[in-house]
């Protein structure tokens, strides 16, 4: 026993070492900090998850609310965000972090949930198989390493659900065997609580695979079958109900964004062939991570050689070889059909990233090919001469047919190698000698970890400029800080020269510009009307006009460079600092305006562009026009105009297949990227005379465009309208605001807040129902006088959520009781499962009692799929016909 332990912490520490410091050797030869300059930031990481890490710290840190945020996308529901990026337990050890190192605990945080995915396969393969070997290290090595981690680890939010997998499936395992359901329920609770986007892909599995436990384990007896269902169902429920505090204030959030679409595929198509998909099995592909659909599936060169083994080892059942098999092709087919591919991912295609199924993939063949390994000895040489054959061919083979870019042609020969490097070890350990064993053992080891470390290094771990990232957040901290102990109102920040659109919750200063899954769709909508850049999940200040931040409170601007004819602009110089500077403006308007129902009803937020829908309100409030049109003319496939005044110009590109745009002023230039989404471009202050030449850089279009020259006069006489009754707040929290607003004539007092049905407006101590106003932000119907407004904030579902996570603790605690004391619903099943043989067993004994001809099996028995013999019977004599008679025999004697 105690060998057996020592064992297994060897095991555990190899697994989780291995993986660990392969990663770390990657980070030194990247030069990642502390070891360099560089910083292990990727995509999404580098422009929503470190921001949103560093709110979560700083409301740690501060005592601010879970439950709103108003640095980002002008308000957002922050218990949403946090359900989707930020609910993994470990998380909360931000609480022990500084500040400036929230980079490295990101970083690191990866490295320790790769090591503990290793730690959680070894587990699972030490107790799911009873031969204990060093074997169950390198396979635990390849899942912590394959090419899913290698293509998403960056993805940290998701490695929790890599971790609890393979504990999710021992508990899975035990339930259908009747034993305890614990281990099932708390790591499948923990999963969904942890990231609920990859536990939809954990629970679809987890139904199929329920369905092959009962394959395997038989379905003779529909008594036994029924209770598994009913248990599996319970503690399914259950796990759900323990993440529902976070679920379901997620689930009523993502009903407000685009994700909220849904449009079932009409027809079948096939994304590639299986050839193709199976040859990304190789180390050293380069990984998707874009639109194209190829699944991140490597695990190993020695999957090449124990696949084949398993499925041709006679020691392995073959109802369990054609389950698996089966399982194997659903996995590939849904990797290559679009609508399989589209209900794995929530019945939505996911947005680059694709195939994020494929570690349920990785697993499951990593599982068959480690128990191919343990019964190795049962495999003839021939077989493993086989199985090497078959290697090598499907390589020469993918070599002619498969044309992926991501495979480079040395792939092929370095797979071959490692292959034939496997091939040698598993010929050689034949020899049997227990030395053999053990040094063949410790060289697959080291070549399993050699080749897994080498694949992580080329297809992974790209890095910027931690340097860049960070250079101005000291500065633009302490302007912030200096503005707010001197203005305490109600206010909102745009940052000039923006690394991310999540700038406002990395530096922790409100802002208007939001980059997140949870998105508001109305505001997305709303932003791209008014002529500022929008996307499915994103929403930014980019194009925005001064009339646009005057109605959405933005007071202070924050310049790397200093502006163009602040004054002109109606800027004032605040504060300095290192090469950053903040100035004020001085159209902002308070939080709320009040607006008249005859003006609402006149503003066009539809109008056909941005311009005509920004002069729109002037119009309904009986203003001039901010924008000003300036004509030009085409010269080929350009445009150019000459401004007629000194002033501040934008530019609208009606071609909306042009993606960038170059703006030529002669003496320099100004690139525009992502014109197609339909943004002014902001083409800066230009002296009357000056020329402004605007080119396409997309091959083939030309640009056609509107040009606005914006008037500053106008925008003063609208701000006097608004300002004359607005709100003026008396107190400010994350989720509580309180103030007051006098009006003449009544009408619905607009906020700049996002619409959001989790607000509840109270008007003079009376509660009010809130207006949608212009299918975007948050209003109220107010009558003429004065009025006191509060407003407070709870998301939708976290009342009832938190309900429901209470019944469900409370129903594991009883049904544990329970089953301690009754064995109900627990280790019953197993005492259920033995009743019934016993009544299969008495039955039989009186069939042999009455004669041999009784005890011809009945057609509804071969229908049911029973055994005469009893199945207790047959397994305790391994399928000896001569022992299980003599055991029947002396049964009947007795």
């Amino acid at each position: 026993m105690e060998k057996h332990r020592v064992q297994g912490r060897r095991a555990y520490l190899i697994s989780f070492i291995i993986p660990v410091v392969a990663m770390i050797l990657i980070f030194i030869f990247r030069g990642i900090f502390p070891f360099g300059k560089e910083t292990f930031l990727r995509t999404d990481m580098y422009h929503q998850y470190a921001p949103f890490f560093s709110e979560f710290q700083y409301k740690l840190h501060h005592g601010g609310s879970l439950l709103y945020s108003w640095d980002v996308g002008l308000g957002i529901n922050f218990s949403a965000l946090y359900a989707y990026y930020l609910a993994s337990p470990l998380n909360w050890l931000l609480l022990l972090c500084p500040k400036g190192l929230i980079l490295e605990f990101m970083t690191y945080m990866i490295v320790v949930k790769i090591g503990l995915a290793g730690v959680a396969m070894s587990w699972y393969l030490r107790r799911r198989f009873p031969e204990q070997t060093l074997g169950c290290s390198f396979i635990a090595i390849l899942y912590a390493l394959s090419g899913y981690i290698s293509a998403y680890s960056w993805n940290l939010m998701w490695l929790d659900c890599i971790i609890l997998f393979p504990l999710i499936m021992l508990g899975l395992e035990r339930l259908v065997r009747g034993e305890s359901a614990m281990l099932y329920v708390i790591a499948l609770g923990l999963s969904i609580l942890s990231n609920y986007y990859i536990s939809i892909m954990t629970c679809i599995f987890m139904v199929i695979y329920f369905i092959c436990l009962n394959v395997l384990e038989g379905i003779g007896n529909a008594r036994v079958v029924g209770l598994r269902v009913l248990r599996f169902g319970l503690y399914s429920l259950i796990a759900g109900g323990l993440a529902a505090v976070t679920l379901l204030p997620e689930i009523y959030a993502l009903q407000m964004t685009a994700s909220s679409d849904f449009n079932f595929p009409q027809t079948a198509t096939q994304y590639f062939t299986i050839i193709d998909m199976f040859a990304r099995q190789m180390p050293f592909v380069e990984t998707e991570q874009g639109l194209d659909h190829w699944p991140n599936i490597y695990a190993g060169a020695l999957v090449f050689l124990l696949l084949p083994l398993y499925f041709m080892n006679r020691k392995i059942e073959l109802r369990e070889k054609i389950v698996n098999g089966l399982l194997l092709v659903f996995f590939y087919l849904s990797f290559s059909v679009n609508i399989l591919n589209f209900i794995w991912h929530g019945f939505h295609y996911p947005n680059s990233l694709p195939c994020r199924q494929s570690f349920i993939y990785i697993f499951l063949i990593l599982v068959l090919c480690y128990e191919a390994w343990l019964d190795r000895a049962a495999s003839s040489a021939r077989e493993v001469n086989a199985s090497f054959g078959m290697a090598i061919a499907f390589l020469l083979v993918a070599q002619k047919v498969v044309t992926d870019d991501a495979i480079h042609f040395s792939v092929f020969y370095l797979s071959g190698l490692f292959v034939l490097l496997y091939y040698c070890f598993l010929y050689t350990e034949r020899t049997r000698t227990k030395r053999t064993h053990r040094w063949t053992a410790i060289a697959m080891l080291v070549v399993v970890s050699v080749e897994a470390t080498l694949n992580m290094a080329v297809t992974s771990v790209t890095t910027t400029s931690r340097t860049a990232y960070v250079s101005d957040n000291k500065d633009v901290e302490k302007l912030v800080q200096a503005v707010r102990a001197e203005d305490d109102g109600f206010y909102r920040f745009e940052k000039i020269t923006r690394k991310t659109k999540d700038d406002g919750a990395w530096m922790n200063f409100p802002s208007v510009s939001l980059f997140s899954s949870t998105a508001y769709a109305h505001c997305s909508d709303f932003f791209k009307r008014m002529g500022m850049e929008s996307s499915t999940n994103a929403y930014s200040i980019t194009g925005s006009t001064p009339l646009m931040n005057m109605l959405m409170s933005v007071k202070y601007g924050i310049y790397s460079e200093e502006p163009q004819a602040p004054g002109e602009m109606g800027l004032s110089y605040i504060a300095s600092s290192g090469m950053t500077s903040i100035y004020q403006t001085e159209f902002a308007l308070p939080l709320g305006y009040m607006l008249s129902d005859a003006a609402l009803e006149a503003w066009d937020t539809h109008a056909g562009t941005p311009a005509l829908a920004q002069n729109s309100l002037c119009e309904a409030l009986d203003c001039a026009p901010v924008m000003s049109s300036v004509l030009g003319e085409f010269y080929d496939s350009d445009y150019s105009f000459t401004a007629d005044q000194a002033g501040e110009y934008y530019a609208y590109v009606n071609n909306a297949s042009v993606k960038q745009v170059v703006a030529n002023y002669g003496y320099t230039e100004k690139s525009f990227n992502n014109v197609d989404r339909g943004y002014l471009l902001e083409l800066g202050y230009l002296e009357a005379g000056d020329t402004v030449t605007l080119h396409s850089k997309t091959e083939g279009q030309s640009v056609s465009a509107d040009v606005y020259r914006f008037d500053y006069n106008a925008l003063r006489e609208l701000q006097d309208v608004l300002q004359d009754e607005s709100l003026e707040l008396t107190s400010w929290k994350d989720t509580k605001l309180s103030g007051t607003i006098t009006t003449e004539q009544g009408g619905v007092m607009m906020t700049s807040i996002p619409y959001d049905p989790g607000w509840k407006v109270f008007v003079d101590g009376v509660e009010t129902d809130i207006t949608e106003v212009k299918d975007t932000f948050l209003g109220v119907e107010l009558t003429p006088g004065t009025h006191t407004i509060e407003l407070r904030f709870m998301p939708q579902g976290l009342v009832l959520g938190g309900l429901i996570t209470a019944l469900s603790l409370a129903m594991l605690l009883v049904i544990w009781l329970l089953t301690r004391r009754f064995g109900l619903l627990g280790d019953g099943l197993r005492e259920f499962e033995e009743l019934t043989q016993e009544d299969e067993a008495e039955e039989t004994m009186a069939a042999f009692e009455e004669g041999p001809e009784s005890m011809a099996a009945p057609a509804d028995a071969d229908a049911a799929g029973d055994d005469v013999v009893p199945e207790v019977l047959a397994e305790e004599t391994d399928g000896n016909e001569d022992d299980a008679d003599l055991e029947i025999i002396a049964i009947h004697e007795e």
